[in-house]
């Protein structure tokens, strides 16, 4: 009797064990299917609202229209400094064209010109107020003064050229002479300072005449919102660094925007950046808490992992495969993430320009627009819920590898022929002046662009440079388009191919995928050996979605 009632509570100890081995497998079952669930399965399934989702589609709503109003209001700036900068090339350059040439503004070929262009800058400079039809006017100090113009000629020390002769005299060191132009005795400032404009053009560098301007940008009252004020430090070159007879002359403008010392304005101007500001600040309410959901949903996928890797090793003596944590490591969670960072930065950026503390419209543009472009991109997590869909996403996936493998090798190709062509073809050939230029050159040949006007530009002077050219540009576009480009485009036919075969046969299983099937025949390995288990497994499983319990559930 004694022996019976042991063994009945040894079988009740073993029952007891078994029992909660398995409440423990089917709980960790049930919470990886739930992890893995899409939106609307999670709330069928335990009737919780998809809050992530629902600040995902609130956040692309709010970004997006954020992005559209200051593209309008940067739009505003970038006219009104680039029309200021015609407006003052019109005034300061005599006989502007309207058009720059290649990388200068004018260019004169006379020492009358010279000093016909340097004295037209002077009397359009002193007479400002009366030409300027914009509001513009002479730049004040602290103290309430002119900011002066400023004349700096930088010429060799020593230096005499007889061509005839062919001798020359030069000592290389340079030396700048400067002198500034007072409004107030003008008229016999000229007189007064004649032999500095007395030039050597065989000695003469260049000539820099620097001043300041201040403007208000008053075309944002139309759009409801405070003129800026801005501040123009102009610089007008005549470049005469090459001696070959031509002097170029530039015109470079940098402009700083501030806000208005002393303004009025009636209307609803004041109150629209109000609103702007508080719309911003729940733009950053939003992302914020999206960051807090992706954060909190990357730590729970951690953890999962951990209980996992736990259960496996313990019941089976196996250790997870790396397709399989890479399961529990959701990139586009990540991507959310940097994208709210992103765009909470954007945020404090415009509402320090729309406070008028900074005047960085470029660096805030680049954080909105990137931020916009990952938040877009984010929508594909959702489509790939959906086989149809998903396709884009796992022939992504699966040609990636070997895309970037083969462009590194193309790459090396690529680079060899823009450095040739840039050595020899660009002396003769504007689309080869500069290394960037060549690649730019280079690339819209491989998409087929301008490739009779890329042929036609060469001059053709030089023969032997001309059947270079020709070599050149047949070579490389037969092979880049003939032979790289075909089999770029079938590693991703390839992929695309393979990943469709897979979802008519079915995808390869992982150890994860047995485990929410219920099937239990894992491999009992030694840690040795997991370099075996990464080889068999196909990376194309991480995106298989898989049935259970008559719920697709997308492990993506």
């Amino acid at each position: 009797m004694l022996m019976f009632n042991s063994c009945m509570m040894l079988s009740f100890w073993f029952s007891s064990i078994m029992t909660q081995d398995i409440i423990k497998e089917d709980k960790l079952r049930d919470d990886l299917k739930y992890y893995f669930m899409s939106p609307c399965e999670k709330y069928r399934a335990r009737r919780h609202l998809p809050w992530k989702m629902g600040v995902q589609i609130l956040k692309i709503v709010m970004v997006t229209t954020q992005l559209v109003l200051f593209g309008l209001n940067n739009q505003l700036v970038v006219a009104y400094k680039e029309e200021n900068t015609v407006a003052l090339k019109n005034l300061f350059l005599k006989d502007y064209s309207g058009v720059d040439e290649d990388d200068y503004s004018v260019a004169v070929y006379t020492q009358h010109g010279v000093y016909d262009s340097l004295f037209y800058v002077l009397d359009q400079y002193s007479q400002l107020g009366q030409l300027s039809v914009g509001p513009i006017s002479y730049a004040d100090d602290e103290d309430g003064k002119l900011q002066p113009l400023i004349i700096c000629k930088e010429y060799y020390k020593r230096g005499s050229v007889d061509p005839s002769d062919e001798a020359y005299d030069i000592d290389a060191h340079l030396e700048t002479d400067c002198m500034s132009l007072d409004l107030k005795t003008k008229n016999q400032w000229r007189t007064r300072n004649s032999s500095f404009f007395d030039l050597d053009f065989y000695r003469l560098v260049d000539i820099k005449i620097t001043f300041q301007l201040e403007g208000i940008n008053l075309q944002t009252v139309r759009s409801r919102e405070l003129p800026d004020c801005y501040l123009f430090y102009v610089t007008i070159t005549f470049d005469n660094q090459c001696h070959s007879g031509k002097v170029k002359i530039f015109l470079d403008i940098d402009a700083q925007s501030s806000a208005c010392k002393d303004w009025k304005i009636s209307g609803t101007a004041q109150k629209n950046t109000h609103y702007l500001l508080v719309f911003d600040c729940f733009v950053i309410l939003v992302c914020l808490t999206s960051a807090v959901l992706c954060t909190r949903s990357i730590i729970l996928a951690v953890r999962l992992l951990q209980r996992f890797s736990r259960f496996f090793h313990e019941n089976y003596n196996h250790k997870v495969c790396e397709d399989d944590q890479k399961e529990f490591l959701n990139g586009w969670y990540v991507m959310v993430i940097v994208s709210d960072l992103l765009a909470i930065i954007g945020s404090i950026l415009k509402m320090e320009i729309q406070a008028k503390s900074l005047t960085s419209y470029d660096v805030c543009s680049i954080f909105l627009g990137t931020s916009t472009l990952l938040v877009w991109v984010g929508v594909i997590r959702y489509l790939g819920y959906f086989q149809k869909y998903n396709v884009l996403i796992l022939t992504m996936k699966a040609a990636f590898p070997k895309v970037l493998r083969f462009c590194c090798c193309a790459g090396m190709i690529y680079l060899g022929y823009t450095f040739c062509g840039w050595i020899v073809l660009g002396p003769y050939h504007e689309k080869f002046e500069g290394l960037s230029r060549v690649a730019e050159c280079l690339f819209s040949l491989v998409n087929g662009d301008d490739m009779f006007t890329t042929f036609a530009q060469l001059k053709d002077k030089n023969t032997l440079v001309w059947v270079f050219s020709r070599a050149y540009l047949y070579s490389f576009i037969s092979l880049f388009i003939y032979m790289v480009l075909s089999l770029f485009i079938a590693l991703i036919t390839d992929a695309y191919e393979t990943i469709k075969n897979y979802q008519k046969d079915g995808f390869p299983l992982t150890d994860l995928q047995k485990f929410l099937r219920e099937q239990k025949d894992f491999p009992i390995l030694e840690e040795s050996s997991q370099t075996n288990v990464h080889l068999r497994h196909s990376v194309f499983c991480c995106c298989q979605r898989v049935p259970v319990n008559d719920d697709v559930i997308p492990i993506s």
